[in-house]
């Protein structure tokens, strides 16, 4: 079976997160991260398993080559021509080049998108003996990259990026991605025997997210794959990762998830999207205001992303929001808290320091994920 390096990009923040995730998925000891792009070794198993299973995963590569200090157009051409891409396309393949430059000597992407193609076609000319390439069959959408002037290329396997898991066809304002959502639970204390609340749901992402995980629903259920429709993929190997995704559903576990929002519509888009994702049973939805929020339970964890600044209100309305909302908090001694904001003066408006914090990015949006520690729950 042929082996690559697969290459998985994830958001700023969450490598670890989803290193973890590799460990418990493929036994994956070895998987360094670079800019952005943990790799690892793998074959067509692997990759439809990472597609299939990895919760904070953006895309899934196949790494063709890289090679160090590419600093002029010859040099890239001939980078590229060295590369074994007949190991991985089809002689009727559909190439397109996309490209990204950063901190490089060739930063003119058009150009290096232009020159990557013309270079992938000659090697594939002389490979396959041919002049001429008819790019008749299925597409291949293949990223040079450059930063620092060292170069990367890599083939796409996942096709429109991991975080359409398939649910979420209306998205509400300021809404987070889900494979944010799934990495703020995974760096969590929660887990399915406890209750979780997001008190500022928005579309309901969290809340969602949390019940697929609860369910051990596979997030690349609901939704199909580039490297499904390659010729050259052994499509059995799909299927049967499909089929035991499918069978791994677990729906014994009474499950505590609740979501609120002010907004009534908000509600209605959450309940719409549960409903697409199958796990609108799971999850108790209310429109409420947060300052109304209480529970019965004496532990749990808030996972929640509020209004900031940059996005809906201003810095005094979330200062007075982030006082209100510390109060309710701490009417629940004994509940974990974790908050991703862009405000930057959370801390002063709770009057309490987070127990530990790091920066993350929602979307171009610099952000802080707060947490703030309950105690342990007894064990039963």
């Amino acid at each position: 079976m042929q082996k690559y390096t697969i290459g998985i990009t994830v958001g700023f923040g969450f490598e670890a997160v989803a290193q973890r995730e590799l460990r418990r998925l493929l036994g994956v000891e070895h998987a360094p991260a670079d800019n952005g792009m943990i790799t690892f070794e793998g074959g067509q198993y692997e990759v439809a398993m990472c597609n299939m299973w990895l919760r904070t995963a953006e895309r899934v590569w196949l790494v063709v080559g890289r090679q160090n200090h590419v600093a002029d157009f010859d040099a890239l051409f001939d980078a590229v021509c060295d590369m074994p891409w007949e190991d991985y396309l089809p002689k009727d393949a559909k190439v397109h080049v996309h490209g990204k430059s950063a901190a490089s000597v060739l930063y003119g992407v058009p150009a290096c998108q232009s020159i990557t193609k013309k270079a992938i076609v000659v090697r594939m000319q002389r490979a396959y003996h041919v002049r001429e390439l008819p790019e008749s069959g299925t597409e291949y959408h293949i990223t040079v990259r450059l930063f620092k002037d060292d170069l990367t290329l890599a083939i796409d396997t996942s096709g429109i990026g991991l975080h359409k898991r398939g649910y979420r066809d209306l998205v509400g304002e300021a809404a987070i991605k889900e494979t944010m959502a799934a990495g703020l639970l995974l760096l969590s204390v929660w887990n399915k025997s406890k209750p979780l609340v997001d008190p500022f749901c928005g579309s309901g992402t969290i809340p969602i997210e949390a019940a697929l995980l609860a369910r051990n629903v596979a997030p690349g259920l609901k939704r199909t794959h580039a490297f499904e429709t390659w010729p050259n993929f052994d499509q059995a190997i799909s299927r049967s990762v499909r089929e035991s995704a499918q069978n791994a559903i677990d729906n014994s576990t009474e499950l505590r998830i609740s979501g609120f929002d002010i907004d009534e519509n908000a509600i209605k888009l959450c309940r719409r999207h549960a409903k697409a994702a199958g796990v609108e049973a799971d999850i108790h939805f209310q429109c409420m205001d947060m300052r109304d929020m209480k529970s019965r339970y004496p532990y749990g964890v808030i996972v929640t992303n509020p209004p900031y600044g940059e996005r809906l209100l201003d810095d005094k309305q979330v200062d007075i929001l982030m006082r209100d909302f510390y109060k309710v908090y701490a009417a629940l001694p004994d509940w974990s808290m974790y908050v991703i904001t862009a405000f930057p003066f959370l801390e002063t408006s709770f009057g309490h320091k987070a127990d530990k914090n790091r920066k993350l990015f929602n979307g171009k949006i610099q952000c802080r994920l707060y947490q703030y520690m309950g105690k342990k729950p007894p064990k039963e």
